[in-house]
C-alpha cells in the first residue's frame, strides 16, 4: 500500500474511531463505515452490508445506493452469491468478472444485467447469529486488489465492532427491562398473599417450570393481572 494509501486510512479509521462513540446508533456508524470505502476505494461503485440470521432472515444495511439492496434480494432469492460466502464462510470473496464467474452461476448473470462486472466481500465477525459480510461492487471488471483487500478488511472489522457493540446495548437493555418486570412481579405476589420476597420469586419460578414459559414472560402476566384488575 502507498504511504499516501496508509496516512488516508489512518485518518480515515481515527475519525470513525471518534464518530462513533456513544450516542451514535448502529446505522449511523454503519453508514460512515460504507462511505468511507467508497472515498478509500476508488474502484467501488456501490457499497452495502448484509446480514443474514440463521433462519434465512436478511437484512440490507448502509447501502450507498439501491444497488446492492437489489443483489442482496438476488443471493438470497438464488441462495448463492459472494456477499453469502463471505458472510457464512471465506474472509474475503473477490470475482474479478462476473462474466466469467463460474462460482454462482445464476447469480453472476443477473450481476451482469445489472451492469455489476466485479465485487469483493469481507467477513463481519458478528457472533453466532448472524453472519454478515461488507460488500462493494463495480462496472468495471478487475475494479479491485490487493490494497484495497487490506483497506476493506479494516473497514469490514469496524463495522463487526458496530454491530456487537449495538448488540450488547441491546441485550443489556433486555436485561434491565426483565429484571424490572420479575421485581414487579414478586411485589404483586407479596402483596397478594402476603410472603416475601424469597418465596415471590420461588413462586415464579414454579409456575415458569410448570407451564414451561420464560419467567420473564410469567412476570409480565403477573403484572397484566394487576393492570387488568
Amino acid at each position: 500500500m502507498t504511504r499516501a494509501r496508509e496516512l488516508d486510512l489512518a485518518q480515515r479509521m481515527a475519525n470513525l474511531a471518534r464518530v462513533s462513540a456513544p450516542p451514535r446508533g448502529m446505522e449511523e456508524v454503519l453508514n460512515d463505515v460504507t462511505s468511507a470505502a467508497m472515498e478509500l476505494i476508488p474502484g467501488a461503485d456501490a457499497s452495502g452490508i448484509l446480514l443474514v440470521g440463521k433462519a434465512g432472515k436478511y437484512e440490507s444495511l448502509a447501502d450507498t445506493s439501491d444497488l446492492p439492496g437489489k443483489l442482496d434480494d438476488l443471493q438470497m432469492t438464488f441462495n448463492e452469491g459472494p456477499c453469502i460466502q463471505a458472510a457464512v464462510d471465506d474472509l474475503i470473496v473477490r470475482t474479478e468478472d462476473f462474466r466469467e464467474e463460474k462460482r454462482w452461476p445464476q447469480y453472476s448473470a443477473a450481476a451482469v444485467e445489472h451492469g455489476v462486472l466485479s465485487g469483493v466481500s469481507f467477513k463481519l465477525y458478528t457472533g453466532d447469529q448472524t453472519a454478515g459480510a461488507l460488500n462493494l461492487f463495480a462496472f468495471k471488471p478487475h475494479a479491485f486488489d490487493g490494497e484495497d483487500e487490506t483497506i476493506g478488511s479494516v473497514l469490514a472489522a469496524h463495522a463487526a465492532a458496530a454491530i456487537l457493540a449495538a448488540r450488547h446495548g441491546e441485550q443489556l437493555k433486555s436485561a434491565l427491562s426483565t429484571r424490572d418486570k420479575i421485581g414487579q412481579a414478586k411485589g404483586i405476589i407479596m402483596e397478594r398473599y402476603g410472603v416475601d420476597d424469597v418465596r415471590a420469586f420461588e413462586m415464579l419460578r414454579q409456575l415458569s417450570q410448570d407451564s414451561n414459559t420464560r419467567l420473564a414472560d410469567i412476570a409480565q402476566r403477573v403484572i397484566d393481572t394487576r393492570n387488568s384488575g
